[in-house]
């Protein structure tokens, strides 16, 4: 299948939202908005690096690239709204897994109401996906980690380290019989954007917000520095859905601070706004779990520091490292 023919494949009949002026077809898409921010965001996705077809479907593949877009827009508060692929293919990959990626995003797409506006195929060594995804947001009402105030009352959605479990029952043995397997697996492969709970946010004037694609360690580090500011991390505060207590205490560690691409939120509110942010989390079905706090201290601002049992220690953002 040559490049037109693979595009026209692709190529939506209608569009979900009447933003979109001119979608594939033309060297450009065009989309307009009244009253809102455009939020733009793009991540690049590369075999072997990112993803592997020894423990992803191609559908798989299409549904998580999306899904850490779609994330993306959730941490700044935007509606994701249209997105763009350019792909690179290598010989070894066939049309029917081609297509299989598409069926990933368009089924995510579907969920999450986004519109595909164009895109762009080469010839490569390699898999790679490059997405790029257009979002909106009330005017200044757009979330940034550097929002962050002493007080504040530091957060977390859903359950942290599900992803990272889900990927070492792929790559190891002893793990590959463990029960809510099928849970861990598809919180690797098929996570949730939190895009509704991130919306509500917006009847709170102040929220900082970070996805957590890298890891809690390395997000609440990105939030420390964005606002110089220091942030307190309660270990036994962390929420971990039961599937992971069959790990070792060390594993577990370990996915609950350093396991990427979870894709939930961590952020900030003010302590006055607590209440009113678990109101959101209920209306939106959205667990969320208190897990430590901010304070101002010139000598430890930019950093994070772990509480277990009383003792601290800094907490280093070792973050993610992209292999599976």
């Amino acid at each position: 299948m040559d490049e037109f023919a693979f595009i026209d494949s692709i190529k939506q009949t209608k569009y979900r939202h009447a933003s979109v002026i001119k979608g594939i077809g033309d060297d450009a898409a065009v989309f307009r908005e009244n009253y809102q921010d455009v939020v733009t965001a793009v991540d690049t996705f590369v075999e072997n690096v990112h993803f592997s077809r020894k423990t992803m479907a191609p559908f798989h593949i299409g549904y998580r690239v999306l899904a850490a877009n779609i994330s993306d827009m959730a941490a700044m508060g935007a509606t994701p709204k249209s997105y763009l692929i350019s792909i690179v293919v290598p010989k070894d990959w066939t049309d029917e897994e081609l297509q299989e990626i598409y069926q990933g995003m368009n089924q995510i797409a579907k969920e999450y109401r986004l519109d595909l506006i164009g895109g762009d195929t080469v010839s490569g060594n390699e898999l790679v996906v490059s997405v790029t995804i257009n979002g909106a947001v009330e005017k200044n009402k757009a979330r940034y980690r550097s929002h962050v105030r002493a007080g504040d009352v530091l957060f977390v959605t859903g359950t942290l380290g599900d992803s990272a479990a889900g990927l070492a029952v792929l790559l190891r043995e002893e793990f590959s019989e463990f029960t809510n397997k099928d849970y861990l697996l598809s919180r690797h492969r098929q996570p949730t954007p939190r895009v509704e709970f991130a919306k509500g946010l917006a009847e709170i004037d102040r929220v900082a917000l970070n996805d957590i694609s890298d890891g809690i360690a390395s997000e609440a580090n990105e939030l420390a520095k964005a606002s110089n500011i220091t942030i307190h991390v309660e270990k036994d505060k962390l929420p971990k859905h039961e599937a992971l207590e069959q790990f070792p205490q060390e594993d577990q560690l370990e996915f609950l601070l350093n396991g990427g691409e979870d894709f939930e939120l961590v952020g900030t509110v003010s302590e006055e706004n607590w209440e009113k942010a678990k109101e959101i989390a209920k209306k939106t079905k959205t667990s969320i779990t208190k897990i430590g706090y901010a304070t101002d201290v010139n000598t430890t601002n930019g950093h994070v520091f772990l509480y277990t049992n009383g003792e601290k220690e800094l907490l280093k953002p070792s973050g993610y490292t992209h292999r599976n």
